[in-house]
């Protein structure tokens, strides 16, 4: 008797994302992977083989997504070169790795056609050519690249933003020679042997920079790499450079919502810009809770300690100021001692997450002074799931560097800021908290020391957690913790989004 023939096909459609390898851009495009999974993508991640070394994995990111390894490069790294230089081998090694590996899961995405006869005729098997599964490459928009990579195999491209809409407006708008781009900056608090010395955190500028869609900006609210070029010829050249093609690009995806940055969305819009904004990426259990095992980011570059956890504890409701300065920012010894005697003398308890080479900048025995008071006033660590501290019912105050990540996060669990940025897009970010989302307060550098000193921090602090200026703040963050909330549920503008591409993506 005749079978008609049988297919049997390959994997459901596939997208690869590759972010950069670095802990603030992996734990957003990892968390929207995950998102996408549950849209019935199969997603794999891609990471560097010298990022791996350092990953601490959650078990259940294998449930959402597969992850890759290609080599950057860095085996080759010399001590000796250029910053420009090492993105450039950065630049060829993932050209040739991530290729190699597209072509891989093509190759393994074929269909194979199974027919089988009646009467004498023997049985046959018919191999028909790949049949292309893979559609998407999803790409950390300071790669710019990759989307060529992406086309010249025959897949499509879509960068992701992993700072604000707003910020992606200002860099756009300097690019395009909108604005005239600042040459000189004056000193700073951030060590002048890190590579963010002489940050843009400049004194206060008479000059306004209007720009469509944005409140006025000072020359003190811009990001450091438009007010510096002379200390960051290179950076600022790449993160521009990260519109080069992106109108190219079927999508450009933001972490971000709709309502958070409404009028700088509706102007992308406007210009034809290819817009989604599909944040807060934030593990659900913080957020919507539809996903009961999202519960971190998956991916992290550092050891995680929990003794911080029992500390938080035994604190009474709102007690807490939380202060951390991002993953890598390096601050000079003079703000770091300042920062220590602002939060003493701010007479909170407080919890203040200082990497382990930065401990050496802090005044002498403070860690054990403080550790050791009869109510154990304050606690240094080297590492916090800042996610779990921010929800805590201890927080009352979060002091914080501004980086997008953490911003968002704080917007998205309710958490008042003091705003203490030190470079790149933080200035910027804590241009929007204060004055545009009225989440906190920022603190203000003192001319003559170039640091903000201990006074003004815990002037600031009292402000939040004291004062009605506090009551206001907390006021305004009850309705953006709900708004994010809502972007992401069921329904939501983001999970709209995020339904559409999906959607989109499967017509191709």
């Amino acid at each position: 008797m005749e079978r008609e023939c049988e297919t049997i096909s390959a994997a459901p459609p596939e997208i690869l994302v590759f972010p950069f390898p670095g802990q603030g851009h992996m734990c957003p495009m990892v968390q929207f992977s995950k998102r996408l999974a549950s849209k019935g993508l199969r997603v794999t991640v891609v990471s560097t083989i010298s990022a791996a070394k350092s990953i601490q994995q959650s078990p259940a990111h294998a449930q959402a997504f597969q992850v890759e390894f290609i080599s950057d490069g860095s085996k080759e790294e010399n001590k000796s070169e250029t910053l420009d230089e090492a993105i450039e081998r950065f630049k060829k090694a993932t050209t040739q790795t991530l290729t190699e590996l597209i072509i891989n899961i093509q190759n393994k995405n074929t269909t194979t056609t199974i027919c089988t006869s009646n009467g004498d005729h023997a049985s046959s098997v018919e191999q028909v050519p790949p049949k292309l599964k893979l559609k998407l490459l999803i790409y950390d928009s300071g790669m710019p690249w990759v989307l060529d990579i992406a086309r010249q195999q025959g897949i499509e491209g879509a960068p992701f933003f992993t700072q604000s809409c707003a910020i992606a407006s200002v860099y756009y708008h300097f690019r395009e020679g909108a604005c005239k781009i600042i040459t000189t900056a004056p000193t700073s608090g951030l060590d002048d042997d890190s590579e963010a010395a002489n940050h843009g955190r400049s004194s206060p500028s008479t000059d306004t920079i209007l720009l469509p869609a944005m409140p006025p900006l000072g020359v003190n609210d811009l990001p450091s790499f438009l007010c510096d070029t002379h200390s960051y010829p290179v950076l600022c050249k790449h993160t521009l450079n990260q519109f080069s093609n992106f109108r190219e690009a079927k999508w450009q995806l933001y972490n971000t919502f709709d309502t958070l940055e409404h009028e700088v969305v509706k102007w992308m819009t406007s210009q034809s810009w290819a817009v989604k904004t599909v944040g807060p990426t934030i593990p659900s259990m913080f957020l919507d809770k539809r996903f009961e095992d999202d519960k971190d980011y998956s991916f992290n570059l550092f050891e995680p300690v929990e003794t911080y956890l029992k500390w938080l504890d035994s604190k009474e409701t709102g007690s807490v100021v939380y202060a951390s300065f991002g993953s890598y920012g390096s601050l000079e010894k003079k703000q770091m001692e300042e920062i220590a005697w602002g939060l003493k003398n701010s007479n909170y308890h407080f919890l203040w997450v200082v990497r382990e080479l930065e401990k050496e900048k802090l005044p002498k025995n403070f860690i054990k002074e403080v550790l050791d008071s009869a109510d154990q006033k304050g606690l240094v660590v080297s590492w916090c799931s800042q996610l779990r501290v921010l929800a805590h019912k201890a927080l009352g105050c979060f002091v914080t560097h501004c980086g997008w990540n953490s911003t968002l996060e704080a917007l998205s669990l309710g958490a008042p800021m003091v705003a203490m940025p030190q470079w790149t897009d933080q200035t910027t970010n804590a241009k929007f908290v204060q004055d545009v989302w009225k989440a906190g307060v920022r603190v203000r550098v003192d001319e003559k020391l170039g640091v903000t000193t201990k006074e003004e921090i815990a002037n600031c602090i009292r402000q939040v957690m004291e004062e009605e200026k506090g009551v206001e703040i907390r006021k305004a963050l009850s309705n953006w913790k709900q708004l994010a909330k809502e972007a992401v549920n069921q329904g939501g503008s983001s999970d709209q989004n995020i339904e559409e591409f999906v959607a989109q993506l499967l017509l191709i």
